[in-house]
């Protein structure tokens, strides 16, 4: 990974480590709030939703916003802002008691993500090139992976002496790294049009970005059960914890791996393809094997898998389907999208585990959803409306 990463110029391989650090931040602190709000603070559990409700809308309501900004004013000055925004939001998780503090500090963390997410990938796609956006985008999720499996490890460590210790040092890793974009990453140019209107009006109209995200929503809510179902199937910390270090572990030693199979073998429709269908299928195996940790763990598997074949030509699809016009603007919508998809998707999947139980039948309806994904992924392919670029 870091050999391949070394190929790159000195922007791209600050964007892999901005990456690394903003999940490693994310994930030590994150997954302990919860239980911080409601056994430290004793805050009711509605409080609790609340808070954690406002850092989500607060991220997926404004990915458009940030998108478009970055477009407008430049991909690094958002980079930096949406750090040095985090930075203070986890900076007053570590202080505030009260519940407005709370809400302000969640809905700070979520705007900062709203603010570098978009930005981040369209100056990944724009420096990295059209010839070397897949391999960009795969070593892109493999430090990304590594963020995730890294940040809960030394979270439980910070936060077995005090949540507000872990809270100050994903603060100060944030700052950390605000200053170093600030001083090294360079100034880069929005591949967008000098003018400015029309902006909006040529993402929202563009009718195959809409379908593709539409698509590809399923995606999301099917990777995300690594959260919801299969840990409420495991029943337990110990299958849960196994569950996130098998995905991270999968992803990063296989997606260099499975991308360079795939740019061998496959073009980018057929990739996609692959990937959603992949994803249906992971779930066919705790419908066989049932709520036993081997079906699960194998489950995540497959999952990290399909998604290791779809990032990297996600992420370059979104790019061709722009046409280099406003890309920033369409990983904004994009987000937006597939964030909604993911809280609908959420909603359906806990009431369909409420009415049929541990059944076969929610796995058989996830693995629907995938081979659904996969058949209009393939419609959209066939007339080569995905090739463009």
């Amino acid at each position: 990974m870091w050999k391949q990463s070394r190929t790159f110029e000195p922007a791209v391989r600050l964007l892999f480590l901005n990456q690394l650090t903003i999940n490693l931040g994310f994930y030590m602190l994150m997954p302990y709030l919860a239980a911080h709000l409601a056994d430290g603070l004793g805050m009711a559990a509605w409080a609790v939703g609340l808070v954690l409700g406002a850092r989500n809308l607060s991220q997926q309501g404004m990915f458009l916003v940030g998108g478009a900004l970055a477009d407008r004013l430049g991909f690094k000055p958002l980079i930096v802002a949406g750090c040095a925004l985090r930075t203070v939001g986890f900076g007053a998780l570590a202080f505030a008691q009260s519940l407005p503090m709370l809400i302000a500090a969640s809905l700070a963390t979520g705007l900062a993500g709203a603010l570098f997410n978009p930005a981040v990938r369209a100056y990944l796609a724009a420096e990295a090139g059209e010839e070397r956006r897949v391999q960009a985008f795969a070593l892109f999720n493999a430090y990304y992976q590594a963020g995730i499996l890294l940040g809960p490890l030394v979270g439980v460590a910070l936060t077995g002496v005090s949540f507000r210790l872990t809270c100050v040092v994903a603060a100060v890793l944030f700052a950390g790294l605000t200053l170093v974009q600030l001083r090294h990453l360079p100034v880069r140019v929005s591949e967008a049009p000098r003018e400015q209107r029309g902006q909006f009006r040529t993402v929202l109209a563009h009718r195959t970005f809409w379908l593709f995200s539409l698509a590809m929503t399923g995606s999301y809510v099917l990777s995300f059960q690594v959260y919801l179902a299969l840990p409420l199937a495991a029943g337990g910390t110990g299958v849960t914890t196994a569950l996130f270090v098998v995905s991270a572990l999968v992803a990063l030693a296989g997606q260099l791996r499975i991308t360079a199979w795939c740019k061998r073998r496959l073009d980018r429709e057929r990739c996609l393809v692959l990937g959603l269908a992949l994803m249906g299928g992971a779930f066919l195996v705790p419908a066989a094997l049932g709520r036993g940790p081997v079906g699960l763990l194998l489950c995540a598997a497959v999952l990290a898998v399909a998604n290791a074949v779809l990032y990297p030509y996600e992420m370059d699809t979104v790019v061709a389907l722009s046409r280099g016009r406003w890309v920033a603007t369409h990983y904004g919508l994009y987000n937006t999208v597939c964030g909604i998809g993911i809280t609908l998707g959420n909603l359906g999947t806990g009431a369909l585990l409420d009415v049929t139980g541990w059944s076969a039948t929610p796995w058989l309806v996830l693995c629907g959803v995938g081979v659904g994904c996969a058949a209009a992924m393939a419609l959209l392919g066939r007339g080569g409306r995905l090739a463009a670029d």
